[in-house]
């Protein structure tokens, strides 16, 4: 009844604009199997029709998305064991490539697991070609370009997709041991980490931790990129903006399983919370989703995770932008919710 409620209201108005996200498809052209903790079944091959029926829904909707957010871990670790990663990679962006709506690629663990940063960042799952740069270069994270590959560096960036609107997309794997090469600074930093937090052997257990996140299929963000974010959310306080942040790893304690929490979460949330601007922050990685309104005013949004949703369901959204709120409508398994802004980012 919620989600007939919403997506009523969404399609009574005229939004300035709709985007869509997507979370965790995790293609491998293997057998169905469970998940880690044998609790749910992960639908492997089937993983890619759900991306097209999404793209398919996209291209008939009334209001066409300005563009799509794929949050991370587009194809599935096992690929590495099986020497299908590029493969696998080609089948999904081939089906993005289908239609003519920009999508903005997202990097979690499961990029990390089939490729290094290198690869990663001369390949189409960079979209950093897509950022803002009508604005000011103090605000540009000058990270990951092509041409300029700096091992040390996060893949980070922003743009404006409408007046007063402003979409960042933060590294959540800048301090990690996956993707790293294994002599730069910031793999050594973030393994000393890791072990000084996780005293088990198998560093992906969070047996007996008192911070569950530190696992090393999570990371964090570095020093260098939050003065970066805190930044660019400087601009548009200053330009009052709207601003929506969206990472691989969810941020809030209550909008997701502890176990998938950023390593430094709360330092994140810490820069998000002391700007107006910022109204959203969206996530995958919990497979599960989640959701909260934090007191501030700024809500969190972990989307359910395509790669565990039955053949005969769906996982996708579209969200519809308005001057007083953003409502979410989710197909399948992913809830439908209005959001309205906190009172001080009202366009």
């Amino acid at each position: 009844m919620m989600d007939q409620k919403v997506e009523e209201e969404a399609e009574s108005l005229d939004p300035y604009f709709t985007f869509g996200i997507i979370a965790d498809i995790q293609y491998a052209d293997i057998e169905d199997g469970p998940n880690y903790t044998r609790t749910r079944m992960r639908y492997y091959r089937n993983s890619l029709q759900h991306l097209r029926s999404a793209i398919e829904e996209w291209k008939k909707e009334a209001s066409c998305p300005s563009f799509v957010i794929q949050l991370g871990d587009i194809i599935d670790g096992f690929n590495s064991k099986h020497g299908t990663s590029k493969i696998s990679l080609k089948k999904v962006l081939k089906e993005t490539g289908k239609v003519k709506i920009p999508f903005h690629h997202v990097w979690g663990n499961h990029e990390f697991y089939n490729f290094d940063r290198l690869f990663l960042t001369n390949s189409e799952l960079n979209t950093i070609y897509l950022e803002d740069k009508a604005i000011h270069a103090s605000t540009s994270a000058g990270a990951c370009s092509p041409a300029a590959v700096d091992p040390q560096q996060f893949y980070a960036y922003h743009f404006s997709p409408f007046s007063k609107f402003r979409f960042i997309l933060i590294d959540a794997y800048d301090l990690s041991i996956l993707g790293r090469d294994l002599n730069c600074t910031k793999y050594k930093e973030s393994l000393k980490l890791l072990r000084k937090k996780n005293p088990n052997e198998n560093l992906n257990s969070p047996i007996g931790l008192a911070e569950t996140q530190f696992v090393q299929f999570n990371g964090g963000f570095s020093r260098e990129q939050l003065q970066w974010l805190h930044g660019v959310l400087t601009f548009s306080d200053e330009n009052n903006e709207k601003v929506v942040a969206v990472g691989h790893l969810p941020v809030h304690p209550d909008a997701a399983d502890p176990v998938c929490l950023a390593w430094n979460y709360k330092d994140a949330l810490a820069v998000l919370q002391s700007h107006k601007c910022v109204v959203c922050y969206i996530a995958g990685h919990d497979h599960d989703g989640g959701y909260c309104l934090d007191s501030h005013g700024i809500h969190y949004v972990t989307l359910e995770g395509v790669i565990e949703t039955p053949p005969d369901s769906q996982a996708f959204a579209t969200v519809y932008m308005y001057d007083d709120k953003m409502v979410l409508h989710g197909r399948g398994s992913i809830s439908s919710r209005v959001m309205p802004y906190r009172k001080d980012s009202k366009v």
